[in-house]
This record gives structure tokens, sequence and C-alpha cells, in this order.
């Protein structure tokens, strides 16, 4: 298993932790796996929401509650740590200074395209920045229009990419006819991309990592989607039932406790399909009952909070606390598989194991295949 490198960055296992919010993936997480040669990964989504008294200045909270994390991630880990943004967050701009201004190594920009970046990144120049910006896409097509953008306008491109295929959990780059066809493929998606990027690896003179997320579990999983041209794995929903995971413990029994019928869609209030859990909350939900809440401020962009039928980061807040009877778990599509809870430890040497023995077996199968025939 190759390590990774995203520019001056040295990661020792390419396995990157999805940043799971609200609270899944807090400091707790993310200094484990970071611990363990991979990317810890915070989730910025409504983590004001963890602060006493939030309610009063939701913005604040949100930067404060940041910048806690970022720090006690670092106190309890060296290794490299990312923060995960998404861009239709109101406050997109204003995390993404704290992130930079508390030196994170990486920031992963998703739930929109970030085309255009802040004004103080550009004041301060990327030469001067020590966080790398990785987008995060669905496919080959937003890839080149984030990096033709940033190509033309800033005369730089993202440090790496990571694309997100269908099986993955929480809010999904498809719509769900798409995703109930079940016809879109990680690793043709993984094989367009690097194509694409490839271009642009040779006008800057620098190599992009791409990375691939959505639906892998296992050493085996990673392995098959690494032969198609991934330089690195993003996984979520495998360190969900870990030991060092910030959520609830009820929030992890309900991944051990699901069957593989149970992973479900849902139309969440974000005008985007969800993967989640399926309980009887959730069932309420799809026959139209609807969680009336005041909006102690616009967390996201478009949402028209007048209109909806739930608070997305409430509910998702409720259940990151355990109160799963007045929220539901986002989960990948492979979340059934977790029969216990595990160290973060544990996880990767599992995954590592597997990873080695699946490539010994492949480069047997090839030595097998070259081998010269003997004349009879």
């Amino acid at each position: 298993m190759k390590s990774l490198r995203i520019g001056d960055l040295k990661i020792k296992m390419p396995i990157i932790q999805g940043g799971m919010g609200v609270a899944i993936s807090l400091s707790g997480l993310a200094s484990a796996v970071a611990n363990q040669g991979g990317i810890g990964v915070i989730s910025a989504a409504a983590i004001g929401m963890t602060e006493p008294g939030f309610e009063k200045n939701y913005r604040n909270a949100n930067k404060t509650a940041l910048r806690k994390h970022i720090r006690r991630a670092r106190e309890l880990s060296d290794g490299v740590l990312g923060v995960n943004l998404m861009v239709a967050l109101s406050d997109y701009d204003e995390l993404l200074k704290v992130s930079i201004e508390e030196n994170i190594d990486v920031v992963f920009m998703g739930a929109g395209l970030p085309l255009k970046l802040p004004q103080f990144v550009l004041d301060q120049g990327f030469e001067n920045i020590h966080t790398k910006f990785i987008p995060k896409v669905s496919g080959a097509k937003a890839a080149k229009l984030i990096f033709s953008y940033w190509a033309s306008k800033f005369n730089h491109i993202p440090d790496a990419v990571v694309v997100e295929g269908p099986m993955a959990g929480g809010h999904l780059g498809f719509k769900k006819e798409e995703l109930l066809e079940d016809n879109i493929s990680l690793s043709t998606l993984i094989r367009e991309t690097v194509e694409v990027i490839s271009v642009f690896e040779k006008q800057f003179n620098k190599k992009v990592p791409v990375i691939a997320a959505g639906g892998i579990y296992t050493g085996k999983d990673m392995f098959e989607i690494m032969k198609s041209g991934a330089s690195a794995v993003k996984m979520g929903t495998r360190f969900v039932t870990t030991h060092e995971c910030d959520a609830d413990i009820k929030f992890k029994e309900s991944y051990i406790n699901s069957k593989k019928e149970d992973i479900t869609l849902i139309a969440s209030p974000v005008g985007l399909p969800g993967r989640v859990i399926g309980s009887e909350f959730v069932d309420k939900i799809n026959n139209g009952e609807t969680r009336p809440f005041k909006c102690p401020w616009k967390c996201l962009k478009s949402c028209n909070f007048k209109e909806v039928p739930y608070c997305i980061s409430q509910i998702l807040n409720n259940s990151a606390q355990g109160k799963l009877d007045e929220g539901f778990a986002f989960a990948g599509s492979n979340a059934w598989k977790a029969t216990e809870i595990q160290s973060v430890k544990q996880v990767f040497d599992e995954l590592k194991e597997e990873y080695n023995l699946i490539e010994a077996h492949f480069a047997k199968k090839l030595s097998l295949m070259k081998r010269p025939k003997v004349a009879v």
C-alpha cells in the first residue's frame, strides 16, 4: 500500500476519513485517524451546535467550535488533519478563514462548486498558505469545470480532488433516479476523472491525486478502486462504529443493528437525495410528516426555512446525541456490514491486512500469467 503525497504533505496511509456532520467526526475521531497515518477530518457542518448557548450567536458558535476542535485534535495528534467544509454554508468563507488561520493541513470543499475563492486567500497567495485545497465532486465534468476556472482565474489548480460516487452516505451529488437505476460505477468515474486531470497536471507540472469515496469499506474495496487509478480512498461509514467516533453510542449501534434492506434514500430539505438507515422516524418523514421549528439562523445559503418540513441540522444533531426517535442516521450503502465497535487502530489493521492479501493474490496471478509456456 503506497503512501499518499499531496504537494509537500506526505501521508503514510492512503486513507482519508470522511468528514461527517453534524458532530459525527470531530477532534476525537480525526485525531485517532491521523495517529494511524491517515488524514483525520473534522466536519464543520453545524459544528456550533456542540457549543452551549449556540442559538444566541450561531455564526460565532461555529467559528469558536471549529477553532476549538482543530486545536484539540492538534493536541492529540501530530498527524495530518483536515476540515470538511460545505460550500453551501452561509458562513463558508468565515470557516475557511478559521481553518487557514489554524494552519489546518487540508480543506475538503463539497456540497457545491468552489469556483470562487475568498479574497483573503488570494491576498495571501497560494505559495504562502500551508493548507491544501481539495474539492469534492461527483464526476469528471464537475472536476474539469473547477480546474478550468481556477487555472484561468487564479493560475492555480486544486491540490487533489475527491470523486464521491453514488454509494456514499449523507447528501449525494446525483439525482434520485440515477441512484435507483444503480448503473453508475465509481471505478468508471475515477478513470474518467484521472484522464481529465492529467491535462492539468501537465499544464502546471504538478501531481494531482484523485481520491475515491463512496461505498469503500474493506481492504479489497481499496485495492480494486486503486487499480482504477485512485491514489487514495476516503471512508466515512467504516469509521462510525469506532470507539473514537464522536457520535453517541446509540448512533453507532444503529449501524450495527441495521440490515442491508434498511439502507434507504430520502429527499432532504436541502434539495438533494440522502442515504440513511431506515427507521420509524424516516417512515414518518417519507409519509409527509413535518417537524415545526424555529430557525436560529439560515445556515445554508439555499435553505427556504419557512417552507422546509424540518430543520436538517437539528435532525442530524439529535441523531448525533443518540435521539434517533427525533432524527435519522446518515450512512453509506455498506453500513449494514458493521458488526461491532472497534478501535480506529483495529480498523486500520484490518484494512491493511485485507489489502495486502488481495495484492499478494493479484501479484501471484499476474506472475503465473507472465510465466513462459514450456514446450512439450
